[in-house]
């Protein structure tokens, strides 16, 4: 399942504003410099979906394609 991301790094936590069927809106702590965020991003969704998951698309992006693989 592929859904779309948006994040705002530089937050005061980690969480998730906003949840749909094929969105979420994610804010990060990290700040948006040598791929922190996305790892942060990558570790948070890994244990809220308790499965894998990848960025696909969006990389340099604040709108992120992921993967959130089967488990």
């Amino acid at each position: 399942r592929v859904i779309e991301v948006i994040v705002k790094p530089r937050a005061k936590h980690t969480e998730i504003l906003q949840e749909s069927q094929t969105q979420l809106k994610v804010a990060l702590k990290a700040p948006p410099e040598e791929g922190k965020a996305n790892l942060e991003l990558i570790k948070f969704l890994s244990k809220y979906y308790n499965t894998k998951v990848e960025i696909i698309k969006g990389y340099t992006s604040k709108r992120k394609y992921i993967k959130i693989h089967e488990k």
